[in-house]
């Protein structure tokens, strides 16, 4: 039997410039909490050093990164979190696992 290597989820994009920091930062700290709830992952909010408008969500240790996803996508939509994206900008998202 194979053992499950648990999924590290990154999610980064950038902010509309003109939006105030302190709004974004509570929209998404509120979907995460939800987002915790519903899966048992606790998410951290993270910027790009020099650059406080690229923004990363890591999640760490997803076990059923597929469900996750599924969550993910429905919090996202819910709190309207792509209202903080730049013009044209994206949620990008990145799974990775550790090397064994």
């Amino acid at each position: 039997m194979t053992a499950h290597v648990p999924t590290h989820i990154y999610v980064y994009y950038r902010l509309r410039p003109e939006l105030d920091v302190d709004v974004a930062c509570a929209s998404v700290r509120a979907m995460q909490a939800v987002l915790a709830r519903r899966t048992g992952v606790a998410g951290r909010l993270m910027q790009r050093a020099g650059d406080d408008t690229t923004w990363m969500e890591v999640y760490e240790g997803v076990t059923d990164p597929a469900g996750f996803e599924h969550a993910l996508l429905a919090e996202t939509e819910a709190h309207r979190l792509d209202d903080l994206l730049d013009t044209g900008g994206a949620r990008h998202l990145e799974c990775f696992t550790e090397v064994v």
